[in-house]
């Protein structure tokens, strides 16, 4: 998924469910120590527009369509195991070409105005109906690349559903019953239940898309934990979810939390002053350099007015790069877009404009992940002297000819992104002797700029949305090159050695074949100077510490089903 490593004005919506009065948590008591109700209260620097998980991208709105929408199946807290989601079980066949879903009884949609002010359960129908909508054209669809390729019938339904979607769905999505369904794949691909694991995969009911059509971004219905309760220009607020399936380990009922407000904040200094003040309850991608304002000095320390806190910190299966549009005259030029590469030195930019906050890249593309050969993709050394030495021969020698270009960055000024573009444009003037002008802009309008065509050089990142190599080199499959599209192949890159490969290491179900291919795919990337990719962020969440069970993992999703609020006793 589209990464924001730094939610336009809305017009006031506010949702409300029709259904029951929810239940009063202070008199719900759970065992182990847990505690019911209490609100979470976090903060976004980007508004969001969309809350329909076939139409996300960016791990913020993601982060509040995965607690009202649920996945087919699930990762486990670390992010690397495949377990049970709405589907209870899976079986694949001998040839995994296909696969056989049980669904959950007993799993209900959100109460609604589409069910006319009431909730219903989910069956296998529901799912199949998702499957079928993501293989689609439908406008509202950002994701038709995902599956549509792989499941047999999936690029016919493609063609003739840009506007409508056909009667008998997708060819190979079968319901044999209420409970069960069945997937066949066009070739064998042996990752392919972690694909189901995919964020933007969340169901939702036929009935909410025939009622709202395309206001249907603006009207979450889903199973989750949390439900909507109120959007508004300023704020988003989930309730509780009282008929929710799920339990944890102890048998409590899921979740503990009586709700969840999302506002916006200004800048990333403001939302850390806002946690100073407790008036929210976490902050993730924390710059380093802004840790000083949420800890307070040390005398407030002594007199104990900081925030008692935790910090979670780990490496983030992510990566951010800078993209080339190669439809545009200048980077269509191979030789321009390994000058670019070579030009800037990625530790220094680490080490000094991001005062060594992250990991430079070295290698490929593909960030580590368990069991991918990384370390065989040879990635860009910084080397001045021969990217001096290409762009004379693209006829750009010390920069004279080449054209002054917005650079589009979606981020705030004294950011992280905003340092880490000011280091790679200050590498570029410096070694290449070119002119580029910042563009700070939101991720609504940079991605109208990239779909437009405007934008030929643009600061973008990619956060794993499942741990598998092929979630980041789809990006480069010229499959998935889509009219106006922003979220896969934005640069309109086409190879047809590329594309090869990446298929064959698809239908390969040796897992470290598998792997071996990928990188051989990461490699053509690289010698391609498809993008410039430059380095992998820590991932740090610091959260106040009456919020107990919290988890992340790498791929910087959480959980707030399992999470509660305890005070802390002075």
């Amino acid at each position: 998924m589209t990464k924001l490593f730094s939610f336009l004005a809305l017009s006031v919506f506010v949702l409300n469910s029709c259904g029951d009065a929810q239940e009063d948590l202070s008199k719900k008591v759970a065992v182990g120590g847990a505690v019911y109700g209490g609100e979470l209260r976090m903060m976004s620097q980007e508004k969001l527009e969309n809350l329909f998980p076939l139409g996300v991208a960016d791990i913020y709105s993601v982060r509040v369509t995965s607690q009202i929408f649920e996945t087919i199946l699930k990762l486990d807290p670390s992010g690397t195991k495949v377990i049970p989601g709405i589907a209870e079980s899976f079986t694949a066949s001998g040839d995994a070409k296909s696969f056989t879903l049980k669904i959950r009884k007993g799993v209900y949609f959100h109460a609604d105005d589409c069910f006319g002010g009431e909730g219903r359960e989910l069956t296998a129908e529901d799912v199949k109906f998702v499957l079928d909508f993501s293989c689609s054209g439908i406008k509202q669809n950002s994701i038709s690349w995902f599956l549509r390729d792989k499941i047999v019938g999936g690029k016919e339904f493609f063609a003739k559903s840009k506007t409508t979607l056909p009667a008998g769905g997708v060819k190979g999505i079968t319901v044999i019953d209420a409970q069960t369904l069945k997937i066949e794949l066009v070739n064998a691909f042996g990752g392919f239940d972690k694909l189901l694991t995919h964020p933007s995969l969340g169901i939702f009911p036929k009935e909410a898309y025939d009622k709202y059509g395309a206001e249907i971004t603006k009207h979450p219905v889903g199973t989750g934990p949390f439900s909507m309760d109120e959007w508004t220009a300023e704020k988003i607020r989930l309730k509780r979810n009282d008929k929710y399936w799920k339990q944890d380990d102890l048998g409590n009922q899921l979740p503990f939390l009586g709700g969840i407000t999302i506002t916006y904040s200004t800048n990333k200094r403001s939302e850390l002053l806002a946690f100073r003040n407790k008036e929210i309850d976490l902050v993730s991608e924390i710059p380093v350099e802004e840790i000083e304002n949420i800890l307070g000095t040390l005398q407030e320390a002594q007199e104990g007015k900081n925030v008692k806190h935790k910090v979670i910190n780990q490496i983030s299966m992510s990566i951010n790069y800078f993209g080339f549009a190669h439809s545009s005259p200048i980077f269509a030029n191979i030789q321009v877009r390994k000058a670019f590469n070579l030009a800037v030195d990625r530790k220094a930019l680490v080490d000094t404009w991001l005062e060594g906050e992250g990991y430079a890249s070295e290698n490929g593309f593909v960030p580590s992940i368990d069991g991918y050969p990384s370390e065989s993709v040879r990635g860009f050394n910084y080397d001045p002297a021969q990217a001096k030495t290409l762009m004379a021969a693209a006829g750009y020698a010390n920069g004279v000819g080449f054209p002054e270009m917005k650079f589009y960055v979606n981020g705030k000024k004294g950011s992280g992104t905003y340092k880490m573009a000011e280091g790679v444009i200050d590498f570029l003037q410096k070694n290449l002797g070119i002119k580029i002008k910042m563009e700070l802009t939101s991720l609504a309008n940079r991605d109208k700029a990239i779909a437009t065509g405007t934008a030929m050089f643009w600061r973008s990142g990619w956060v794993a949305d499942y741990p598998d190599p092929e979630n980041f080199l789809g990006l480069f499959y010229g499959g998935n090159i889509r009219e106006g599209g922003t979220s896969m192949n934005p640069f309109k890159y086409k190879n047809p050695a590329f594309d090869k490969l990446f298929e064959q290491a698809m239908r390969e179900t040796d897992y470290s074949k598998r792997m071996k291919l990928y990188a051989q795919c990461d490699q053509i990337v690289i010698d391609d100077a498809v993008v410039m990719p430059l380095l992998t962020d820590d991932f740090i969440v610091m959260y106040n510490s009456k919020i107990r069970k919290f988890e992340t993992n790498c791929m910087e999703q959480i959980d707030f089903s399992t999470i509660f609020i305890k005070e802390i006793k002075e």
